[in-house]
C-alpha cells in the first residue's frame, strides 16, 4: 500500500489544521481517505491536493468554487474558464475598489483641518455616499466642490 499519512502527517506537512482538513474532506474537496483501524489516511499525493486548494482559496476562490474547479473537467465543459473569467473580473472591481480607498485615505493624511468634520470636502463627500454615490463619484463630488466651493 506504500506510505500512508494519518491526518496528523498531513496537517503538518501542509500547515492547516486538522480540523480543516476533515471539514475540506465533508465538502468534498478532498477523496474521502482509507481508513486503518478507524484512522484516516491519506497517500502521499494529499500534501499536493491541499496546496492545490490552498493555493486557490489564496487567490480568492470560495470552497464552493474549488470544489467546481476540482470537479473532473470534460472535454467539451468550459465552466472553469467562466469561473475564472468572473473570478478577475471580480478581482479588477475590489482592485478599483481599494484603489479608491487608498486615494480617499492619502488625500485624509493630507487634509489641512486637524478635525476631520470640519472638512467641507470630506462633508461635501459624506453627503454623496449618504444619497447614493459610490466612494469613487462621493470622492469626485468632494473634488469637484473643492474646485466650486
Amino acid at each position: 500500500m506504500g506510505e500512508q499519512l494519518t491526518i496528523g502527517e498531513l496537517a503538518s506537512r501542509t500547515g492547516l489544521a486538522t480540523s480543516a482538513l476533515r471539514y475540506w474532506e465533508e465538502l468534498g474537496l478532498l477523496p474521502a481517505p482509507d481508513r486503518v483501524s478507524g484512522q484516516r489516511r491519506y497517500p502521499p499525493s494529499a500534501v499536493g491536493q491541499v496546496g492545490v486548494i490552498v493555493a486557490l482559496r489564496d487567490v480568492g476562490f470560495t470552497l464552493r468554487e474549488i470544489k467546481t474547479l476540482l470537479a473532473p473537467r470534460s472535454p467539451a465543459g468550459a465552466g472553469w474558464r467562466e469561473l475564472y473569467q468572473r473570478k478577475l473580473a471580480e478581482l479588477d472591481q475590489r482592485i478599483a475598489q481599494a484603489q479608491v480607498a487608498r486615494t480617499a485615505i492619502a488625500h485624509g493624511l493630507v487634509c489641512p483641518h486637524e478635525d476631520i468634520f470640519e472638512c467641507s470636502k470630506f462633508a461635501s463627500g459624506v453627503a454623496a455616499l449618504l444619497a447614493g454615490s459610490s466612494l469613487e463619484e462621493a470622492h469626485e463630488a468632494a473634488h469637484t466642490h473643492e474646485e466650486t466651493g
